[in-house]
């Protein structure tokens, strides 16, 4: 294929390793997506991804794949080759042995144990290196990662489904199905994308959900599932406690000893959290799944749970499913419970970055602004 340009160059074959990096989403937390395309003489001769999290990195991948030299070779990579032996040995390291001429990269990786490093040590060795290319479509696969990275603690995704005017069930708490099927299938597509989804007591005891990933024709990912609740209320026969096909986490301030028992019995781990304002401490829970590697989740919970998480600031992006319905009635609850603000001023603001028609729902997307 003959290009008008380099940088028309670069784009083409970046877009390919991108597209590669996605095909890693739901398997490779807390590392990042990343995509490898090897290119010599005008042609692709080898490709790769990483696949899941432990396994081999894109670039050994895709040096596996080939079957000519590719020494000379330019390589397209998502990410900044890292320079650190962790659970496979350094990318860069494996780049230089086979005497690659050119590493052009999306993404340099601000992980303290790259950071620069790979770049450094292929520009040591000879190995021309551009970076930035298709810089920003990088950033946006890979949010859940460098968020991670930079603050230690998990993005928190806040979705819901909301009438028009804003109501989450009527007064008599029905809420299925406020969005349409395609909005749900599109639900599950977070569920796999996100590390862990999050819901508070209430939702338990009133639905009694699996929190699991249902996507027809695909292996998917079941997400870790975590419960808020202040005073260990959920049942041991809930499903969340009796479905095996994903670890549950109780977040609790309620020390019953025989009720913590056996929840870990039945493969729950419990973790007893402070109080805030009479609930569990979210902020704990937060740095927690932190310190456990639990990079992304998908909050799922109610209006109370939003309340809080909103009030502590906690919520980083918003998925609302609007419906075309409108519900009414001042007992029938709202997205976010609570008292709210006094004034304005204290309002969460968002940064509204894709509405997208989902049939006849729409699906606004945001980040909060911090």
């Amino acid at each position: 294929m003959k290009f008008d340009s380099k940088c028309q160059e670069d784009n083409y074959y970046m877009k390919k390793a991108l597209e590669l990096a996605k095909l890693g989403i739901g398997f490779v937390n807390p590392n990042p997506l990343v995509g490898c395309v090897i290119v010599k003489d005008g042609k692709i001769i080898g490709q790769g991804y990483h696949m899941k999290y432990g396994q081999a990195h894109a670039e050994v991948n895709a040096i596996n794949s080939v079957t000519e030299d590719i020494e000379g070779a330019t390589v397209y990579v998502t990410l900044e080759p890292c320079s650190h032996y962790g659970k496979t040995p350094p990318c860069a390291d494996n780049l230089v042995r086979h005497k690659v001429g050119r590493v052009v990269i999306c993404n340099v990786d601000t992980n303290p144990l790259v950071g620069g490093k790979g770049i450094k040590k292929l520009k040591e060795n000879g190995i021309e290196v551009t970076t930035g290319v298709l810089e920003e479509e990088g950033l946006k696969i890979n949010e859940v990662f460098f968020h991670y990275i930079n603050k230690k603690i998990p993005l928190i995704v806040s979705k819901t489904a909301i009438s028009m005017d804003g109501k989450i069930a009527t007064k008599h708490m029905e809420s299925q199905w406020i969005s349409n099927e395609k909005s749900r299938q599109m639900t599950h597509e977070f569920r796999n994308k996100y590390m862990a989804i999050m819901v508070g007591i209430n939702t338990v005891l009133k639905d009694n959900p699996s929190l699991t990933t249902r996507i027809e024709n695909r292996k998917t990912r079941n997400p870790i599932r975590i419960v808020v609740d202040t005073s260990l209320k959920i049942p041991i026969d809930s499903n969340l406690v009796q479905d095996q096909k994903a670890k549950t986490i109780v977040f609790t301030c309620n020390n019953d000893l025989e009720k913590i028992n056996c929840l870990k019995e039945k493969g729950v781990d419990i973790y007893i959290a402070p109080k805030l304002d009479g609930k569990v401490d979210l902020n704990f829970i937060v740095e927690k799944l932190g310190e456990l590697k639990i990079d992304s989740v998908l909050v799922e919970g109610g209006a109370t749970l939003n309340d809080s998480l909103f009030r502590n600031n906690l919520v980083d992006k918003v998925k609302i499913f609007m419906a075309p319905k409108i519900i009414g009635g001042k007992e029938a609850p709202s997205f976010v419970s609570g008292e709210g603000i006094e004034k304005l001023s204290d309002a969460t603001n968002l940064k509204i970055q894709n509405i997208t028609m989902i049939d006849e729902d729409v699906l606004i997307e945001a980040d909060v602004i911090k």
